[in-house]
């Protein structure tokens, strides 16, 4: 029996993806817990009217469909009811309408002390049609919030589209929530470890699994630092079986496509900027710099024009994926390229020797779609300043508290030994400190889903907040 909140699962997903599969299965399983079932379904079944399914669980059948509005009073006066059991359970199973917003049902674990003392929302589970999902997510904004509240998204009906499709749908998918937990399945044949009790609301789990999930996308694909003698030297790209400079080791790109971001295979954009070091904030001071010239007007380069660094995107004409170009230093010292995709071999040659990069990294490139819906991710070490911080999220859920569907996080507060996780949904916010750093490093992490974040402006804001 727990002993702590009871943990809530949220099930939703849209008309058709399989939900009722997934929530039958679950009642049918020999997993010994004793759970609560809430459906969210027009049905003529008044609210207090209880139903014993095989003598384990009670269904509560909520009979205006309205979960998903404003007023939560049934779902409230429900949870209100099971706080008062003599005997506890191990679980609630809350499933929604195939045309409901997951968010308010999330909201009401926020909105009152003793919801929040009593239940612990452990995760919205969101199945997916895989073979009618792309229909609804260009037409209808509530599957898109079902994916991007998600903590666990369960590819549903996968046999009845091919592979490579699937894999399209994953990487769209990952654009909208790039950390929540995707299973593929069919029936919704999926062990139960993996939808129930998995502390999905909690960052620090989709971080343990992919470390690479918040990893913010930037425009470019890698970026390396040379150090260069004044002089004119030579930018080659390509040119046969010469060995690509920037190998990409120790740097696993996942399945994070790889291509050119205007779709033209013999285009390539460069941006070289000078560093005065290789020091950490220097670098993380001039890729924020190339993000913004990346968004600029280019100057395009045929093959033989000369490339001046600087604060300009350069685009590379290439024939047929070749091209070489002097490359004018007017000053010795570090220069930082960054590359709009690694798949073009780049070599900077001195006096006809290729110079190796003194360092270099490869990013997750930006996808170019038109969802207004996606996510930010922001992981940086340091202590924060509790009262800027307060100051920041107080603000940012007033402005913007509307478009953020979810944001959650870990947090490292100046002054204290233990983690700050908070979570919040829309203008709904819940923070507290759990356990102790002990041997972890004290790195901030966390991110936000939602409609038309700014990256940048996110990212700034956070960091005005260290101490």
């Amino acid at each position: 029996m727990s002993t702590g909140p009871i943990p809530v699962t949220v099930l939703t997903g849209f008309l058709g993806a399989g939900k009722t599969t997934l929530l039958n299965r679950i009642l049918t399983e020999q997993h010994g817990k004793k759970l609560a079932v809430i459906e969210n379904e027009f049905g003529e079944v008044g609210v207090d009217n209880q139903l014993v399914i095989q003598s384990e669980e009670e269904l509560f059948e909520m009979n205006n469909g309205c979960i998903c509005c404003t007023v939560r009073g049934d779902l409230i006066r429900i949870l209100g009811r099971l706080m008062k059991r003599k005997d506890k359970l191990d679980g609630i199973l809350i499933e929604t309408t195939g045309l409901a917003n997951p968010g308010p049902v999330a909201q009401t674990f926020f909105t009152d002390d003793e919801m929040k003392q009593n239940f612990r929302l452990d995760a919205i589970v969101t199945v997916v049609d895989a073979k009618h999902i792309l229909q609804h997510l260009g037409t209808d904004d509530e599957s898109v919030k079902q994916l991007a509240f998600a903590d666990v998204i369960l590819l549903n009906k996968t046999d009845l589209i091919p592979a490579a499709d699937l894999d399209a749908l994953e990487v769209r998918i990952r654009r909208i929530n790039a950390v929540a937990k995707i299973h593929r399945t069919q029936n919704c044949d999926v062990p139960l470890d993996r939808v129930l009790d998995v502390g999905g609301f909690n960052l620090s789990r989709a971080t343990e699994l992919d470390p690479q999930f918040l990893e913010p996308e930037y425009p470019f694909e890698w970026a390396g630092a040379y150090a260069l003698p004044a002089g004119t030297h030579e930018l080659v790209i390509g040119h046969g079986d010469e060995e690509h400079d920037h190998s990409h080791e120790g740097h696993d790109h996942g399945d994070h496509d790889h291509h050119h971001h205007h779709g033209n295979p013999n285009e390539l954009d460069v941006v070289i900027l000078p560093v005065k070091s290789l020091d950490e904030a220097v670098l993380t001071a001039a890729r924020e710099s190339a993000v913004r010239v990346f968004s600029d007007w280019e100057t395009r380069l045929k093959d033989g024009d000369t490339v001046i660094p600087g604060a300009t995107l350069q685009r590379l004409l290439l024939n047929e994926g070749n091209g070489t170009y002097p490359l004018q230093i007017k000053e010795p010292g570090h220069y930082l390229v960054f590359e709009s995709c690694g798949h073009d071999p780049l070599h900077i040659q001195v006096k006809g020797d290729a110079v190796k990069p003194a360092w270099q990294r490869d990013f997750h490139a930006a996808h170019t779609h038109n969802d207004e819906v996606t996510s930010v991710g922001i992981s940086t070490p340091g202590d924060l300043d509790g009262k800027r911080l307060n100051e920041w999220i107080s603000e940012l859920l007033r402005v913007k508290g509307g478009d953020i569907y979810r944001m959650k996080g870990v947090l490292s507060v100046k002054g204290t030994n233990k983690r700050l996780v908070f979570q919040g949904v829309h203008m709904l916010f819940d923070a507290k400190f759990d356990r102790e750093w002990g041997a972890d490093p004290r790195t901030n992490t966390l991110v936000f889903i939602g409609r038309k974040l700014d990256r940048a402006a996110l990212t700034s804001a956070f960091q005005s907040c260290l101490a």
